[in-house]
């Protein structure tokens, strides 16, 4: 896990070849089990499950945290809870990626506004334990997950480049509290991701064509679409 490098220009910050899956605007985050005061409060923002970790963008600019990035080799004891009285929730426990801006591991607890904890959870749940078998293929459980690097140079992207193709992900939920980001809030780094997803590491990439000046065809630039090969 890392802190403050999921973000740019009041938006996402993906990597290349990484798909958003679900994402929804209205939850709260909250912390415990750290000293650093980072993690103090409750965060209010939108929440990304991608094809390779969990997302989360803070909504208040004066906060310490603005991103939360959680890789799915990094989490542990991911539960969801439907308390008698009360909102459902979903709550775990995320080690710190080297160089993540935080040491040790810390416990978190995601509450949905409009509703989608359990739907989320699943998704989440399903994704987690296919990206750390794919993982530990290659290492023994509890490796400690790969160090966060530098994004390196990154762009605006259109939704065909952080969207998975169709007929992939057949089990992902619909709920009325997920939505698509808004246009212009979506950024893709040139690195890929420096651990697995749910798709391994088999990917190749389709360069989709992008006019950033569609009117005139100006500025014309290639943005790399992932492909998962079986």
């Amino acid at each position: 896990m890392s802190v403050n490098t999921a973000h740019a220009n009041n938006g996402v910050l993906i990597h290349a070849g990484e798909y958003i899956l679900l994402h929804s605007d209205g939850v709260t985050m909250d912390f415990s089990g750290q000293d650093n005061p980072v993690f103090k409060g409750s965060k209010q923002g939108r929440i990304y499950l991608t094809s390779h970790r969990l997302i989360f963008n803070n909504k208040k600019p004066a906060d310490q945290l603005q991103s939360f990035s959680a890789p799915f080799v990094a989490l542990s004891d991911v539960e969801l809870e439907q308390p008698v009285f009360g909102a459902n929730y979903i709550k775990g426990k995320v080690r710190a990626q080297p160089n993540g801006n935080f040491i040790g591991e810390v416990k978190f607890k995601l509450h949905f506004k409009s509703g989608g904890a359990i739907e989320y959870g699943q998704a989440l749940l399903r994704a987690a334990s296919t990206a750390q078998s794919n993982y530990h293929r290659g290492g023994a459980p509890n490796d400690d997950p790969p160090p966060y690097t530098p994004a390196g140079a990154w762009h605006e992207a259109p939704p065909p480049a952080y969207q998975p193709p169709p007929g992939y992900y057949g089990w992902l939920p619909t709920h009325e509290a997920f939505s698509g980001p808004a246009n212009g809030t979506v950024f893709v780094s040139d690195n890929p991701p420096p651990y697995p997803g749910i798709g391994g590491r088999s990917t190749t990439y389709y360069y989709y064509p992008y006019y950033t000046s569609p009117q005139t065809c100006a500025n014309f630039a290639f943005i790399p679409i992932p492909i998962i090969l079986p």
